[in-house]
């Protein structure tokens, strides 16, 4: 089991930048797929960006690629978003996920973080 907390939401003017920040517990944290999705009010929790476990491959949504990086470091038992070029579309709370696989769908992770609130002004 794992537990999940997510760090570094705020306000920021759209063209900003926010890093993201999921700190997992336990030892097997390198045995996880990573994931970060997404909720805007009224609107189903999307998919943002996956993460394998070594960190080798990585996978985006199409509305944040170019924009979005998704990085881990399992010596510390982390999992990053670093978020350029935001815009007011990118407003919404922000979960981190972990599963046996880095998939694409929520129904893929087992564990999640409480989530984080981004809000981009224009």
């Amino acid at each position: 089991q794992v537990q999940l907390v997510e760090s570094g939401g705020g306000l920021v003017q759209a063209g900003g930048s926010l890093r993201l920040s999921c700190a997992a517990s336990g030892r097997t944290f390198s045995s996880y797929g990573m994931g970060w999705f997404r909720q805007a009010p009224g609107k189903e929790r999307e998919f943002v960006a996956a993460i394998v476990r070594s960190g080798t491959s990585t996978y985006y949504a199409d509305s944040v690629k170019g924009r979005f990086t998704i990085s881990r470091d399992n010596t510390k038992n982390t999992v990053y978003l670093q978020m350029n070029t935001l815009e007011p579309e990118d407003t919404a709370v922000y979960y981190c996920a972990a599963g046996n696989r880095a998939g694409l769908s929520k129904n893929e992770y087992d564990y999640w973080g409480q989530g984080t609130q981004v809000t981009v002004s224009s």
